[in-house]
């Protein structure tokens, strides 16, 4: 009996064995989606012996859900363009299935196709795939490419637009806080390194080309990288890594400190005199290893405030773009270093006038900027990591000292080492302490909780600062920090007193709980952008009754080093698990929101359906708009 048993167990197991042998160990099927005339068209190679069932089956339907519209829209439902066959009563399709989906408007489209598929004896597992296909690239008539002059045309326009875009990017950069700082930096190299007409004119010109390369160079290869091998996911967190991490930002706080510690007279920054011997015998390269080093300290230290642009021309780079990205970049890069070019040209120029004790005063003038906006890259590795050193009022008591002790210098109170005696203050010494002084009665304010909208870039936010006065004063609470009171992440804090959550799947499930649309914000604890959109945007009161009354928030911070709970672990179509809470909500942006830059702001229905997206803009009217289209 009991062999019998045993005989019974093996046959049942080599059957089944059997039967699963006929589902290949990848994908049962391979699908292609095109764009295609109107919209785009969708096949599915399906393997032998195996097949899938149409849209409307009951059980095993095959879905195809789109993530991330952008600015397309779809025209009616999916149409199924090959004839089905009939499996036991229910229609399918074995060996090939074409889908149709007309779309309207020209762009990134993303979706998931899911799918199930069966032989004769049983079904396989559930199977998804992502795509990500650029509707309106070409235009297709019964599976041949013809030419489309008007969509040529509109295509040179696209590239046209995207070019003149990027030059304007490129210019505005120069007032983000993230860049600003280097202007002075970059006056105070070249003033003090300039040599004759010459060679001053060609290092400002090596100057600007250093930069051009290093932003365009690196990032073809990078396109070239992620077109042979698909690396994005890898690209993305290495230019988190830069952004965010710790050890770059205290680099850049350090590197900031000892320039203005060389402006204030301590040392003099030269290069190895071995270095200078052996390039006396070629005047044209002289010094260009300081030049490259001042290029790619600006590369670095900007790219919190680039890396938006950066990644948007990556993200184009993923979806199939080649040339586009490249030829964006080249006109952001050359635009971004015309101003910095200008400015290295400056001090070259200066050396014609006159000399004097104002070319030290205008060095130590400088040192005390670098001082103060170096803070800002220690703020952004505290507020990534936590550590609570330099929160909203240390930080600001730090540049209310530095800035008076600035004012008194200019007043000729302070002295340094290279210094003249100032007899009597001149007209410009005393306008610009005037302006320093003013600008410190300015920031004393926020000491007390005023929210300092005109420095909400360099600050940390205010919900890191003890003592707020609105706190205590009857009836106000405009700035208490509060959490969500279901939220699994109470370490975190929204702006405003707003409440809300910190994991998509929570917010989901009380948007569709209370059927509030929901409003993603992806974002980052040093994202300089972010704060200065919550501290200028979000505080309109029509932006803020919207955010408080009608949306669930869902705040997904992409620089949050913290290892995330287990069940929150993502495994990657590599096989690779994400742990860390950076990379796992840096791999929802990307795959699920197509979004590689921060602030990027989402809104979605209660059933996870984009309804729009937005990216950083202190426009105010616009963001209500935007707003509105949920509600």
């Amino acid at each position: 009996m009991f062999r019998k048993s045993i005989a019974c167990l093996a046959a049942a197991v080599l059957s089944a064995v059997a039967v699963f042998a006929q589902f290949p160990s990848g994908p049962s099927v391979q699908w292609k989606v095109d764009p295609s005339e109107g919209g785009i068209t969708i096949t599915g190679n399906i393997g032998n012996g195996l097949h899938i069932y149409d849209t409307s089956n009951e059980y095993n339907p095959t879905q195809v859900e789109f993530t991330s519209l952008g600015s397309c829209t779809l025209e009616g439902s999916l149409e199924e363009k090959s004839e089905g066959k009939d499996f036991d009563g229910d229609r399918g399709f074995e060996g090939k299935a074409v889908f149709f989906q007309k779309i309207s408007g020209s762009g990134p489209v993303n979706g998931i196709i899911r799918w199930q598929a069966c032989n004769d004896e049983m079904c396989g597992m559930p199977e998804e795939y992502e795509f990500t296909v650029n509707v309106g690239a070409t235009a297709a008539s019964q599976g041949t490419a013809i030419e489309d002059p008007e969509a040529a045309s509109e295509g040179k326009k696209g590239l046209l637009a995207l070019i003149i875009e990027a030059i304007l990017w490129g210019f505005a950069m120069l007032l983000t806080p993230c860049v600003f700082p280097m202007v002075p930096m970059t006056v105070s190299f070249f003033l003090k390194n300039s040599g004759s007409k010459a060679e001053g004119k060609f290092k400002a010109f090596m100057y600007g080309v250093f930069i051009v390369l290093l932003y365009t160079v690196p990032i073809s290869l990078i396109i070239l990288l992620t077109r042979v091998i698909g690396g994005d996911a890898v690209t993305a967190d290495i230019f988190n890594w830069l952004s965010t991490h710790w050890l770059p930002n205290i680099i850049f706080f350090i590197v900031f400190m000892v320039f203005a510690a060389s402006f204030f007279g301590a040392f003099e920054i030269t290069l190895p005199s071995s270095w200078s011997t052996k390039s006396d015998s070629k005047s044209s390269s002289k010094g260009l290893a300081g030049v490259f080093f001042m290029a790619l300290t600006l590369v670095l230290v900007s790219f919190s405030c680039t890396g938006p642009i950066v990644g948007s021309v990556l993200l184009k780079s993923t979806q199939g773009e080649f040339w586009t990205p490249m030829v964006t970049m080249l006109a952001f890069s050359v635009a971004f270093a015309i101003p910095f070019t200008v400015f290295a040209l400056f001090p070259s120029l200066m050396t014609k006038m006159k000399s004097g004790g104002w070319l030290n005063s205008v060095k130590v003038v400088l040192g005390f900027i670098e001082v103060a906006l170096g803070f800002k890259f220690l703020s952004v590795a505290d507020q990534t990591y936590g550590w609570g050193i330099l929160d909203r009022e240390i930080y600001l008591a730090i540049w209310i000292v530095v800035f008076s002790m600035l004012g008194f210098y200019l007043l000729g109170k302070i002295r340094f080492k290279y210094d003249e005696k100032v007899e009597h203050i001149s007209l410009t010494r005393l306008s610009l302490a005037i302006a320093v002084f003013t600008f410190v009665v300015y920031m004393i304010p926020g000491m007390f909780g005023a929210p300092l909208k005109a420095l909400s870039g360099y600050l940390p936010p205010i919900e890191t600062q003890d003592f707020v006065i609105a706190n205590y004063a009857e009836g106000q609470a405009s700035y208490v920090p509060q959490t969500a009171t279901a939220s699994s992440r109470p370490d975190l804090k929204l702006p405003h007193n707003l409440s809300g959550y910190f994991t998509l799947e929570e917010g989901l499930a009380e948007s569709e709980a209370t059927g509030k649309p929901v409003f993603v914000d992806i974002t980052g604890k040093g994202c300089t952008n972010c704060r200065e959109m919550e501290a200028r945007v979000w505080s309109d009161p029509e932006v803020l009754e919207r955010l408080r009354n009608r949306f669930v928030i869902v705040a997904i911070y992409c620089d949050d080093h913290s290892e995330a709970p287990e069940s929150n672990w993502i495994t990657t179509e590599s096989g690779k698990v994400l742990k860390e809470w950076a990379k796992i909500n840096s791999y929802i942006a990307r795959t699920r929101f197509n979004a590689n830059a921060q602030p990027t702001y989402v809104l979605l229905n209660p059933t996870g359906e984009i309804i729009a997206t937005r990216n950083y803009s202190l426009d105010i009217p616009a963001f209500v708009e935007f707003l509105d289209k949920a509600l």
